[in-house]
């Protein structure tokens, strides 16, 4: 069978490969374009609108696409996941440079999108719908938040406690939801059936625990670069 038509989605596979190239060159890109009009706000501003909106037009159509898709199947089939709004965080972000957003964005983008990245969860592949939905919304956040560095706009302690407290906010939601429907959203009930990160941390309900304990400080090492007391230069 040709390695593009394969009837399901592999980690790893022909297919993931392809995308996990993209995804690097993606990264690349944007990294040296932020970086490149860091001396240039209005333009990089300019340039971060045009993306933003361009990420959030060609993003919606799928998510209402994902959404008519779920009808009669809300176990398994809602765009409901933090990394499902990875895209509209991103887009907010970049259109209009909020403070708030372009943290959730580097938080969220820079961990939990880049996790449905390489490690996904996925039952579609080329060429179908869900396929290019899943994959443009997920190398999407990652690649903003790149964008981002490279303009040198980072988070604050501040930002780092908001993230946190709106993040344990969308979870509880989602145990919420996960009560209601017997589903396993985040996967806070049970780990996916493809290998990931969680496996690493052991049996439910630990492995949750162990995923806060990272995620918080990975998060607090990610902030630390943009907060450092720099040593005073004498004269």
């Amino acid at each position: 069978m040709h390695p593009l038509t394969d009837d399901r989605f592999i980690v790893f596979g022909p297919q993931h490969l392809l995308v996990l190239g993209l995804f690097g060159l993606g990264c690349l890109a944007a990294a040296l374009a932020g970086s490149r009009l860091r001396a240039q706000p209005r333009t990089e501003a300019w340039v971060g609108q045009v993306a933003g909106a361009l990420i959030l037009l060609a993003c919606g159509p799928f998510e209402v696409f994902d959404w008519l898709h779920a009808v009669g199947h809300w176990r398994t089939a809602l765009p409901v996941q933090i990394c499902d709004f990875g895209w509209l965080v991103a887009g907010v972000a970049l259109t209009t440079r909020s403070r708030t957003w372009s943290a959730l964005l580097y938080y969220w983008g820079l961990t939990l999108c880049v996790q449905g990245v390489l490690t996904p969860d996925l039952d579609h592949v080329f060429p179908q719908v869900q396929f290019f939905g899943y994959w443009l919304r997920h190398l999407a956040p990652p690649w903003a938040a790149v964008y981002l560095v490279g303009a040198r706009v980072g988070p604050s302690w501040r930002d780092y406690r908001v993230v946190v407290a709106v993040t344990v906010v969308v979870t509880g939601l989602a145990m919420v939801l996960n009560r209601a429907l017997g589903s396993n959203y985040d996967y806070l009930n049970a780990k996916p059936v493809t290998h990931s990160a969680l496996d690493l941390l052991g049996p439910w309900p630990w492995y949750v625990g162990g995923e806060v304990v990272l995620i918080a400080g990975f998060w607090a090492l990610i902030t630390w670069p943009w907060n450092r007391r720099r040593p005073a230069v004498s004269r």
